[in-house]
């Protein structure tokens, strides 16, 4: 019996490849999703895996037309961004 799959292309990416379709390394992609500065991941059993779609969606976000274009948001480094961690230096309730 043909696999109905074959000669699709992914939709989905483990990280190294995901990584690679970004133009960044593995690392600092799983920095991106530690940090949540990232773009758009599932988890499929102990398995990290990214859409296409969320990839191209995330990287579209820093899509600029000139130095002085505000774009249509902002791609933030892969490190600790207080304003998106609600509780760093506050104690839980």
């Amino acid at each position: 019996m043909p696999d109905p799959m074959a000669g699709l292309p992914p939709r989905f990416l483990r990280t190294p490849e995901a990584a690679r379709y970004l133009g960044l390394s593995g690392r600092t992609l799983e920095k991106h999703r530690t940090y949540g500065t990232g773009p758009t991941y599932r988890k499929i059993g102990g398995r990290v895996v990214y859409a296409l779609d969320d990839l191209k969606a995330w990287a579209d976000l820093g899509a600029k037309t000139s130095t002085s274009d505000p774009g249509k948001g902002t791609v933030l480094p892969a490190k600790e961004h207080p304003v998106l961690r609600p509780y760093a230096g506050q104690e839980r309730r």
